[in-house]
């Protein structure tokens, strides 16, 4: 693995030797000693950090800050300022202008590694963090590659998720949690063939089948992960066309022995699907909605998940408004007709 490139500012040949004494072990290092040299510096070699002066011969290191700010297209170059004012006024001032510490001169070597390690260990993690969520959006929106639901459904879904898990009792981070497993439950469709997905009308026996793998095909991508958000994923993948009565698929589990994830996630993506509009439908009225969720009570639905959907209904109907205008954005050329959850409401 390459070393990363800490860029070191100072306009004094012993501070930079000092620095390069403290970190030429553990980094690769660049020099400047002026503003202009620090803005060609970061061009050239895209550092991920910079140990800043503040009393340069061109420029001060709070404009200097700012300008690095500017044309850092990655928005990840965390700026530290290594200087000899020590008023906290000047400490505020590095703060304002986009500094993630200040450290005072003379500086201590083991102090200069533990926060340069330490600040580009956040660094590391805010990027995995932002890989992971787009691995879920891209997982998401593979699963509904075929189909034609628009990629509010899946991400208003599992808004929609969060808020009853919460209801149902869940801790928030275990809501958060199914909130981001929540748009992978169909990615198994990426297995299924565009001619069922698509089909303008009735699948028939054996086009049934075949969907009826999708579960299974969704589980075994996710499951491959040991992260407990794609493990969740994959519980829910796997069942959550599972019925309380037994009458779901692909195991016909009932009761307590579908997961809550899995209960939590239908009874959530059957509402987003009753109470939006379609090419081939309108929205149900809130009454009708009503109506049949308490209606299917102990057949589709968990009964104790279906009172929860009633108490928390003003919640879900105010983060349906939210979504609104996005999904009018993300509406797609769409064909007339699907067979996924739509399809098969009544």
């Amino acid at each position: 693995m390459s070393l990363q490139t800490i860029l070191i500012v100072d306009d004094e040949p012993a501070n930079l030797a000092i620095m390069e004494d403290a970190l030429a072990d553990s980094y690769k290092l660049a020099f400047a000693r002026n503003g202009r040299e620090t803005l060609a510096a970061v061009a050239k070699h895209c550092p991920a950090m910079v140990l800043l002066d503040i009393g340069l011969p061109d420029i001060n290191g709070y404009d200097l800050c700012r300008q690095i700010k500017k044309i850092d297209s990655t928005g990840s170059v965390q700026v530290i300022f290594v200087t000899a004012y020590t008023d906290t006024a000047h400490e505020e001032a590095g703060f304002d202008a986009g500094g993630v510490d200040y450290l005072i001169k003379p500086v201590s070597t083991p102090i200069v590694r533990a926060r340069v390690a330490t600040h580009l260990s956040l660094v590391r993690a805010t990027l995995l963090e932002k890989s992971y969520r787009d691995a879920i959006l891209m997982l998401g929106q593979a699963g509904h590659f075929n189909d034609t639901d628009t990629g509010a459904h899946i991400w208003r879904m599992a808004a929609y998720a969060r808020a009853l898990a919460q209801g149902y009792g869940w801790s928030e981070e275990n809501s958060e949690r199914l909130e981001l497993a929540a748009p992978m439950h169909d990615t198994g469709k990426i297995g299924i063939p565009q001619g069922i997905l698509r089909k303008p009308g009735p699948l028939d026996e054996q086009e049934w089948v075949v969907m009826r793998t999708h579960p299974q095909i969704g589980y075994n991508i996710l499951s491959k992960s040991d992260a407990p958000v794609f493990q969740l994923a994959a519980e829910v993948a796997l069942r959550h066309h599972e019925k309380w009565d037994g009458s779901g698929y692909p195991d016909g589990l009932r009761r307590k022995d579908i997961p809550e994830s899995a209960r939590i996630v239908a009874l959530a993506d059957v509402f987003d699907a009753l109470s939006m509009r379609r090419p081939y439908k309108e929205p149900w009225p809130i009454e009708k909605i009503l109506g049949y969720v308490n209606a299917s009570s102990g057949q589709h639905f968990d009964p104790k998940l279906v009172d929860v959907f009633s108490k928390i209904l003003p919640q879900l109907l105010d983060i349906q408004s939210k979504w609104a205008s996005a999904e009018d954005k993300s509406i797609l050329n769409q064909s007339s007709t699907t067979n996924g959850t739509d399809a098969k409401l009544p």
